[in-house]
């Protein structure tokens, strides 16, 4: 006999629909299992089939043959095992192939029968919503993350008998979509609302220019880096940076939200993901690791940090060719992983905020600390190549802390009141970009530079200067006018004045602040 059943397979972060075609015939006893599978896919053989001896079906000495359709797609990971099953019986009679027509499975078995959760269900349910599917068997430990889609029926199970005596018509499953209000409540303390109230701006001592640098990376959406001693405070002042993020939309949420199903990381599963991502990887991080891939390719740091920020902490101690793999994704806001069986492509729009010391022993120029040979900072600064530096919109001193400032009592301002202030700058480019698919002066292409950025004569004479006398790169010429472009709306200025310039200019870059003091 034969029989078929809807599943999904991840792809990127997105779900495709395969089908689970089982038949089972006379012939020399076989349990084959074929569709371009790979081999945590091929061992569900061996589950399902000791799963189901363990809860009473012995599989018939016959000739079985299971096809994961279409065989053009490789199909990984652990979900399939109980499609595989479900099909098996389906074929062999214990389970009506018309009770199957509308609904998608997906679930790891364990050999005891138990159903546990998998990876992904999010967008595997969005797309079996997308195609018309009404119902959905999956692991109950699934069903919060299952339920943030509306529109499906859930049948949420813990064991595989549960599943037969269902689909046998012996029973009902429950199928009501849990109510997650003391969850919820949960999930949104998990938000971390004591993290964000001890990473607040007003907990920041001093750093007056890191803070105003802060602001308008965010404000129009500019890379920043942070260079000063050992305790001046960089960590923390990266760690505040999500509070003055603007709220994300529901489209950023679901695509957040998707990124992190695939990853298994969706713990809040009982809602989307609302806090702007913040990931701070450790510098012994691969190249896979940072951008994505592997021999099953997986979403990277960099797309775990997919509209939120993406922190790396002593820049120059990563390796080189790893930090060197962030510059076609920082362009583009997308990484296209391709492997010999794989093409997958992840969201990768992130805000990189990097920090490192400006010498090997972090307090280069001042020469009462600093006992670093010329030729070791050399060395040191020379870490971060040209073409990276020139995708870091701002670069930022930070000062040692003085005394005062620690013992000063009052607060300084708040993340709240400098989120106001972003929102107001943001406001302005939404209505200027309105229709143009840009979001922030970060993303104007060279093409619009001359439409979004204009300059009076004044203004054009001294970026000609600052050309000529900085040396910059085409690129550098567009970073530095952008971050202008920022600063100017931050003033509420509808052209680029001289002292725009000039405050961008201050932020240009590592290659000019301190290669003249070496």
């Amino acid at each position: 006999m034969y029989s078929q059943v809807n599943t999904a397979i991840i792809r990127g972060i997105d779900s495709q629909l395969v089908l689970v075609e089982a038949d089972v015939s006379d012939g020399m006893p076989l349990f084959e299992m074929v569709g371009f599978l790979s081999a945590e896919v091929k061992e569900a053989r061996e589950r399902v089939r000791t799963s189901l001896r363990n809860i009473g079906f012995q599989l018939p000495i016959k000739r079985i043959t299971v096809n994961i359709s279409p065989a053009s797609i490789r199909k990984s990971g652990t979900g399939f095992d109980l499609p595989v099953a479900i099909a098996i019986l389906a074929a062999i009679g214990v389970i009506g192939q018309e009770r199957l027509a509308d609904i998608i499975t997906v679930g790891e078995l364990g050999l005891d029968g138990k159903i546990n959760p998998v990876s992904g269900v999010l967008p595997i349910m969005m797309e079996a919503k997308r195609a018309g599917l009404t119902s959905a068997v999956i692991p109950r430990a699934n069903l919060r993350e299952a339920a943030l889609i509306d529109g499906l029926r859930l049948l949420s199970v813990d064991h595989l008998e549960d599943v037969i005596r269902y689909l046998g018509g012996k029973c009902e499953l429950r199928r009501e979509r849990e109510k997650t209000e003391e969850f919820t409540s949960r999930a949104r303390k998990s938000n971390h609302p004591a993290e964000a109230e001890i990473y607040d701006f007003k907990n920041i001592r001093g750093q007056k220019s890191l803070r105003r640098a802060c602001e308008i990376a965010v404000s129009g959406g500019h890379n920043l880096l942070m260079i000063g001693p050992p305790g001046a405070g960089k960590t923390m002042v990266a760690r505040s940076i999500p509070g003055i993020l603007p709220p994300m939309t529901r489209e950023e949420e679901l695509e957040l939200s998707k990124i992190y199903s695939v990853c298994g990381l969706l713990t809040d599963g009982g809602q989307l993901m609302k806090r702007r991502p913040f990931r701070a990887p450790h510098h012994t991080i691969s190249p896979a690791g940072l951008i994505g891939g592997g021999l099953i390719p997986k979403p990277g740091e960099i797309s775990l940090a997919n509209g939120g920020v993406l922190f790396l902490d002593e820049l120059p101690e990563f390796d080189r060719a790893t930090i060197e793999t962030l510059r076609q994704p920082m362009e583009e806001g997308r990484v296209r992983i391709v492997r010999q069986q794989a093409d997958v492509e992840y969201p990768a729009d992130f805000m990189l905020v990097a920090a490192m010391n400006p010498c090997p022993c972090g307090y280069f120029p001042d020469k009462k600390r600093c006992h670093c040979r010329p030729s070791q900072v050399r060395d040191y600064l020379g870490k971060i190549s040209q073409p990276l530096l020139d995708r870091i919109d701002l670069c930022a001193n930070a000062s040692p802390v003085s005394f005062d400032d620690l013992i000063r009592e009052e607060e300084a301002e708040s993340s709240a009141s400098i989120l106001d202030r972003v929102l107001q700058t943001r406001q302005i480019q939404k209505k200027r970009f309105a229709g143009s698919g840009i979001v922030c002066n970060s993303q104007i292409p060279a093409s619009e530079l001359k439409k979004y950025c204009t300059l009076g004569t004044e203004e054009e004479n001294y970026l000609r200067l600052c050309y000529e006398r900085l040396g910059l790169t085409a690129r550098g010429y567009g970073r530095l006018l952008r971050v202008a472009r920022t600063i100017a709306d931050m003033a509420a200025s509808e052209r680029i004045h001289r002292e725009h310039l000039q405050e961008a200019r201050i932020y240009h870059g590592l290659d000019r602040n301190y290669w003249k003091n070496v």
